[in-house]
């Protein structure tokens, strides 16, 4: 499958580096540009490729997006229509901004990147665990130390 990476830091890493270990070709993004992945990319080997979040965008199957909340409205919007978008994104006020309509409670963070990605399908996963559990402590299926991600 090929996966597109919005956003290369800590989850949007660690999930390039479980994707291309299961044999799915990654195409990593961030806001600085393709140039500044070349490291991550060599790490991740000839299953990953660096790219515009635009790029990624088009070339995934099932995007990835792993973006600070507060820039959602950045995310390139084209190329998403009859996706899966996976949103590992959580809202923190102090990092974000103010965002009225999720400190009401009359929306979720996730219904306004799927009214930003309109034609896509949303869904949130992987916000919900620290990252370094995430990098560290996968385990087989049956093993009793497994841990469960909520989507």
């Amino acid at each position: 499958m090929r996966i597109g990476i919005i956003g290369a830091g800590h989850i949007g890493g660690t999930l390039a580096r479980h994707f291309v270990d299961a044999g799915h070709e990654v195409a990593l993004s961030n806001s600085r540009g393709p140039e500044t992945l070349a490291n991550q990319v060599e790490e991740l080997g000839g299953r990953a490729q660096a790219m515009t979040a635009a790029e990624a965008a088009w070339f995934g199957e099932v995007i990835v997006v792993s973006v600070p909340f507060g820039r959602y409205r950045e995310l390139p919007t084209d190329g998403v229509a009859n996706k899966v978008v996976i949103d590992t994104d959580n809202y923190y006020p102090q990092r974000d901004g103010q965002f009225e309509e999720l400190d009401s409670d009359r929306t979720t963070s996730s219904d306004l990147l799927q009214a930003h990605l309109a034609g896509s399908r949303v869904v949130k996963a992987f916000n919900a665990i620290l990252w370094t559990r995430l990098r560290d402590d996968g385990r087989p299926a049956g093993d009793g130390e497994r841990v469960g991600i909520p989507i």
